[in-house]
């Protein structure tokens, strides 16, 4: 079962490093979380990877092209008619598939485009900058039993800000705690299964934005299912966003690294 990873964005929000690289770029340790998310889907077994492309596309080619080269120990042997010879060789068993998307396409428009690559079969989704440590297994099994024609995570990600406990009166502040995830809603954190069906409610216009009438329309059908995660999920939005995935990776308690236990 193929796996579809949106990494076309500009990343506005984090323009610190993307100007210099995509979103999908930009490491957690020393690898980019587009590698983390991948590692993680095929943790489960899902190795077949579809990329869709846009801004500073020829950075995530120029990685993969030599990914076989960063995962090894190499000598250049200049003596022997230039012979390269890789040693220790760390290879991932993943088939990847990058697919220019356009620089400004929104994400409707670019999986419309990938149709071709992942045919007439059901498909994962998720976006190229968050990470999880949702069930893969298990969301797939609800898709798969609920009848729906998509089906997204749902998440509770929490406040970024601090509330303030208020007296019975309410005329005094007595505390500050951190949002719960309880207090919010839930919200789409991505980590998709979609039936080929799902191109229909898309076009090519690159103006298509898939959370937008898409999503409203399978909504309004009854198509648009959803499988509640209360564990482990964070973006990369910002630097901030960033600074907690690097600080758990950095503490050995990064959630999703689940593929060496």
């Amino acid at each position: 079962m193929k796996v579809v990873i949106l990494a076309g964005g500009f990343g506005t929000r984090i323009s610190e490093e993307s100007y210099l690289k995509p979103k999908p770029m930009i490491t957690i340790g020393d690898q980019p979380i587009l590698w983390h998310i991948m590692k993680y889907y095929s943790v489960f077994g899902f190795e077949d990877f579809i990329i869709c492309c846009g801004y500073k596309g020829h950075i995530i080619k120029e990685y993969f092209a030599d990914y076989y080269l960063y995962r090894s120990d190499v000598t250049f042997d200049f003596s022997a008619e230039n012979q390269m010879i890789i040693h220790n060789n760390v290879a991932e068993p993943w088939k990847v598939t990058l697919v220019d998307t356009g620089l400004k396409t929104q994400t409707g428009g670019r999986i419309k485009q990938i149709h071709k690559y992942v045919k007439e079969e059901p498909f994962f989704l998720t976006y190229g900058d968050g990470v999880s440590n949702v069930d893969l297994h298990a969301l797939l099994d609800h898709h798969r039993s609920s009848g729906a024609t998509v089906t997204l995570t749902a998440i509770q990600p929490g406040g970024r800000f601090g509330v303030l406990d208020i007296n019975k009166e309410g005329t005094r502040v007595v505390g500050f705690r951190e949002k719960a995830k309880e207090d919010g809603g839930w919200i789409n954190g991505g980590f998709m299964v979609m039936n080929p069906e799902v191109f229909h409610y898309l076009t090519e216009d690159p103006n298509c934005i898939l959370e937008k009438e898409p999503m409203e329309n399978l909504a309004k059908q009854g198509r648009l299912g959803f499988y509640k995660h209360p564990g482990f999920w964070q973006c990369m939005d910002t630097q901030r966003d960033r600074g907690k995935l690097q600080n758990l990776w950095e503490q050995g308690n990064a959630p999703w690294k689940i593929w060496d236990r």
